[in-house]
């Protein structure tokens, strides 16, 4: 044999030990987070596995949550979407960058802060239902932060508000930067195509709450009580799901059934842990060796 022969020998074993490593950790993990869209489903078309392995980590008594980058809907939201693919999950399992971002504001601003925001009603629901907020528009009163998220009647009109505001001192907070967003129909602009646009309209960067971020992950993972290194990210993008579990100190695991492919593994800041095709070879890993 080679030196160069034993070499490749060697970046072998040493993968293969990574490998089963990475799958001894998926075994013994105590806690999950998943991604959403392109993880559980594509727009409203569930993807298959899912429901089997969540009734595989409920057999075995292994909590879960949800947390999506997604900001458009509210908690209740989700469950009645999931609901209607056959999907049933309790509200306290979703964690949304709404959600998050409500949490974050309300450890970082004062209580009754005006915010204005770029975004959907279900944001809007979820960050002033149940707080002291004030809802404001640029003119009435300077705001205290503009709050950015996926917004699909964003206009030129918000875009000169949130600008104005911003410049005039608001805080810039983001949901996330997601440039696109999986659906049954293919990837549309995500809400990171507002927040670029007011970026490049203000000059000034925004404190992003989402992934790839760890921020809502460790929120996550505080409600239930789990350590990250005891944790598992289930997502399908290299750039914000598997780079934030990476930061949060999570074992991560990439499915390519959204919008990352195997072929952009290789290039990524932060590499998965793990690799599969889908949630069914998710639950073939989880299974084995278990009794």
């Amino acid at each position: 044999m080679t030196a160069h022969d034993s070499s490749l020998a060697s970046d072998l074993a040493d993968a293969i030990a990574f490998d089963e490593n990475a799958r001894l950790r998926l075994r013994s993990a105590k806690a999950f987070v998943f991604d959403m869209d392109g993880v559980l489903y594509l727009g409203n078309q569930p993807i298959p596995g899912v429901n089997d392995l969540f009734n595989a980590l409920a057999l075995r008594e292994i909590p879960f949550m949800l947390a999506t980058n997604n900001s458009t809907a509210t908690a209740a939201d989700y469950v009645a979407k999931l609901a209607r693919m056959g999907i049933d999950v309790p509200e306290s399992a979703i964690f949304t960058s709404g959600i998050a971002t409500r949490d974050y504001l309300l450890e970082n601003e004062k209580p009754d802060a005006g915010i204005f925001v770029v975004g959907m009603p279900g944001l809007r629901e979820q960050l002033f239902n149940g707080t002291q907020f004030q809802a404001v528009q640029y003119g009435e009163v300077t705001p205290d932060v503009v709050v950015v998220g996926l917004d699909t009647t964003f206009t030129y009109d918000k875009l000169a508000q949130a600008h104005r505001a911003i410049r005039d001192g608001a805080r810039f907070v983001a949901t996330n930067r997601d440039a696109t967003l999986p659906t049954e129909h293919g990837l549309m602009p995500g809400a990171g195509t507002m927040v670029a646009a007011i970026v490049t309209a203000t000059g000034q960067e925004p404190i992003v709450i989402g992934k790839p971020q760890p921020t809502t992950l460790l929120m996550a993972l505080h409600k239930l009580g789990v350590e990250p290194h005891d944790a598992v990210m289930v997502g399908d993008r290299l750039d914000t799901d598997i780079l934030a579990g990476h930061r949060a100190g999570m074992l991560t695991v990439l499915v390519l059934t959204g919008v990352s492919t195997r072929d952009e593994v290789a290039t990524a800041e932060a590499l998965p842990d793990l690799v599969f095709t889908d949630l069914n070879a998710v639950l073939e890993a989880l299974n084995v060796d278990q009794s």
